[in-house]
């Protein structure tokens, strides 16, 4: 059996067997990377062109953004290519690499979530008080801290996960490198100090988890006493795309990770894990300008900017 000093590659799991299919998987995947991109990318730019949008708010959404945007790039591309020229392998350090970045952006993208249900919760809750707690250089702290925060606990994991001695062959079941498919080709128990790693992961998205519950706890109270009713749909209006974000992040993230055993197959853990890896990314910018009137006349503007500058 090959050991870790000795594997140069490791080859993923295929959507398709036959030609057609893998080519029908690229198109589909290229509109969904495309959309994701145009999605992302507008939000991106009508936030930086428009001074409207210059507020805590829409600051932690570009940062979202930007966030989602790095996250389908770590997978989505590698697939494409793997339907399109009909392989499976990857490199030893292309494989560490796409851990890295894997756990890096979806780590960031829960504390991010976190801090903008803070912001939620100081705008309805502390209005007041909004200026004081969310000026500009308290915004650059927290998004600091979301993305910087995290880049430690990456390159732990990473190095820890690939210091492991592997002897099960290096076939992953699963469409990228994923830690705990990873875990599987490990020959000795050395595998329980990543997992321990693992736990306390869990444990820093449970105490993410109950904040963000905590805080949509006194937002509602706080709404469901307002004495208007145009109050209260402007709140929910507000505070409905990030619970939104979070639902769906969450979701999926659990039902990939947690799901029986009984019902679990190579197949079903194909597609739960593009659910949670490269759906969210791809809605979110759709989630988030669906009821916000403010984001959506920017991008009107920017369009209307665009095709006026084209004539």
């Amino acid at each position: 059996m090959p050991n870790s000093s000795s594997i140069t590659h490791f080859l993923l799991l295929a959507f398709a067997d036959t030609r057609e299919l893998q080519l029908l998987t690229f198109w589909l995947f290229l509109g969904i990377y495309l959309a994701a991109l145009l999605g992302n990318g507008l939000i991106i730019t009508a936030i930086a062109c428009d001074h409207r949008l210059h507020t805590p708010m829409y600051f932690f959404l570009l940062n979202l953004s930007l966030l989602d945007l790095g996250c389908i790039s770590t997978t989505l591309p590698k697939a494409m290519a793997d339907s399109l020229w009909d392989t499976r392998a990857i490199s030893y350090l292309g494989c560490a690499a796409q851990v890295f970045l894997f756990v890096f952006f979806m780590s960031a993208e829960f504390s991010l979530l976190t801090v903008m249900s803070y912001d939620r919760y100081v705008a309805i809750c502390q209005p007041l008080h909004y200026g004081t707690l969310l000026g500009s250089r308290a915004c650059v702290r927290m998004a600091a801290a979301a993305w910087g925060s995290v880049f430690p606990y990456a390159v732990l994991h990473t190095a820890n996960t690939f210091s492991l001695p592997l002897c099960r062959g290096n076939a992953l079941d699963q469409f990228f490198c994923e830690i705990p498919q990873i875990l599987k080709l490990s020959c000795s128990d050395a595998y329980l100090r990543e997992l321990g790693l693992l736990v306390v992961s869990v444990c820093f998205g449970f105490g993410c988890f109950v904040f963000i519950v905590v805080s949509y706890v006194q937002i509602f109270r706080v709404v469901l006493r307002m004495p208007l009713k145009e109050g209260r749909n402007k709140a929910f209006a507000m505070c409905l795309p990030h619970l939104a974000m979070v639902a769906l992040f969450i979701s999926t993230a659990m039902f990939a990770h947690l799901k029986p055993r009984s019902i679990s197959s190579p197949s079903l853990n194909l597609l739960v894990s593009f659910l949670y890896s490269v759906v969210p990314p791809a809605v979110n910018p759709l989630i988030y300008s669906m009821r916000n009137q403010e984001l959506k006349d920017a991008l009107w503007k920017l369009t209307q900017s665009a095709l006026f500058h084209q004539q």
